[in-house]
């Protein structure tokens, strides 16, 4: 018994789709991107000296065999990792200098043992310490919060509901306004905050640095950057993880003003009244954070030690 041409081609048609059903699985088997237990986001804290300081680390898959990532030191922005060597349950990996003294590559070494990291780093002086690392909670938000009260953090002639840490405290207020005229001690809020709005204006003269810390962790750049690309070091950005979209700040010793709704990692961020982040995630701690503890409410604080800088008409609205 002869099979009609639509047979024959109903035949061919479901071969082909076999065939192709099979190819792509073998190809999606050949090719299944590599599954570490080391892959994900760590909040660290290394030894130095006896004094705790935060670092932060992600660790990400490259194709099917290769391991990359980025890392925060206890100074300095992120850096990228080219590759991370895991096997055995050990890992390395090696990252040139960046503001660390020393010409040596900055080298990790550590082991994973269930949920935590363990290891030692030898910075590019060669002084090598001990740290521990945990994973980082992903903080992902369910819903947008109800927002409380605000509270006015500036104020009057004197510095209210602020701590000064760091070096000799240079910090004065006058008519509402608080004042870094010469780089010293950052200043701390005493009060610690999860999810908040927050709106600062700031002056800062020409060629001048300083940051705003978001939970103390995360730093929103303040700098003299008027006529400068977008940068992950100039004003607005997120140190080092988030480039704003566009530069809106004005000319040195003029007042600009930032407005920040932080949920869980998600920042929107505008400037002088343009949004140039929109609920991206921030990754993990930026360099010059307080701690690494990132599933826990943290302070504001603003930077001092980077210049001269004013602040003014800080406001920030915590959720319920």
């Amino acid at each position: 018994m002869k099979l009609s041409q639509l047979n024959l081609k109903r035949l061919f048609s479901l071969a082909l789709t076999l065939f192709t059903a099979f190819a792509i699985q073998t190809n999606a088997t050949a090719f299944k991107p590599l599954a570490s237990p080391l892959e994900g986001r760590w909040d660290i804290t290394v030894d130095v000296a006896g004094k705790p300081s935060p670092s932060w680390l992600e660790v990400r898959h490259s194709g099917t065999k290769t391991l990359v990532g980025q890392f925060t030191g206890f100074s300095g922005s992120a850096r990228p990792i080219s590759e991370v060597i895991f096997k055995d349950g050990k890992f390395k990996f090696e990252i040139p200098p960046q503001w660390e003294r020393g010409d040596k590559y900055l080298s990790v070494e550590g082991t994973l043992s269930g949920e935590t990291l363990s290891g030692s780093l030898t910075t590019p002086e060669g002084k090598t310490y001990t740290w521990k690392g945990v994973r980082a909670p992903s903080l992902r938000p369910k819903a947008m919060p109800a927002w409380g009260s605000p509270i006015k953090l500036t104020a009057g002639n004197e510095i209210k509901g602020w701590h000064a840490v760091g070096a000799e405290n240079q910090w004065v207020a006058e008519n509402g306004i608080i004042r870094s005229p010469k780089s010293g001690a950052n200043l701390v809020t005493d009060q610690k905050f999860g999810d908040f709005k927050l709106h600062v204006e700031f002056r800062i003269p020409k060629g001048s640095n300083s940051g705003v810390y978001l939970r103390g962790r995360y730093e929103v750049q303040v700098t003299d950057a008027k006529g400068m690309e977008p940068a992950l070091d100039q004003m607005g950005a997120v140190y080092g993880f988030i480039t704003p979209s566009e530069m809106v700040a004005k000319e040195a010793g003029e007042w600009n003003t930032l407005d920040i709704t932080l949920v869980g990692r998600m920042l929107t961020l505008v400037a002088n009244g343009k949004t140039v982040i929109s609920n991206q995630e921030i990754p993990g701690i930026t360099g010059g954070a307080l701690d690494s503890n990132e599933g826990e409410p943290g302070p504001l604080y603003i930077q001092g030690d980077h210049g001269p800088v004013e602040y003014r008409n800080i406001v920030i609205t915590p959720a319920k």
